[in-house]
């Protein structure tokens, strides 16, 4: 945990962890491979902003014949490592 942690997630699998995120809107963390969304809400707890477990994605996109990966917006944080 950091000192200037402002945030604190809900669900998923860093549920309960404090992370800095600086007032954005969505956190994307890179998990094993995988791409997990946390959604700010307006809530608070100890003086940090909530967020939300919104799921788990691919980061390259989805699987063919289940959704077409060209059609998938990319994920924030996946351009930014390409």
């Amino acid at each position: 945990m950091t000192n200037d942690a402002d945030a604190i997630l809900v669900g998923g699998p860093r549920d309960q962890d404090s992370v800095s995120a600086g007032g954005t809107a969505l956190l994307e963390l890179k998990i094993d491979g995988m791409i997990h969304r946390y959604i700010r809400t307006t809530q608070q707890r100890d003086q940090r902003t909530v967020y939300n477990y919104d799921g788990m994605v691919a980061p390259g996109g989805g699987e063919p014949g289940v959704e077409d990966p060209a059609a998938r917006v990319a994920s924030p944080l996946e351009e930014a490592e390409r």
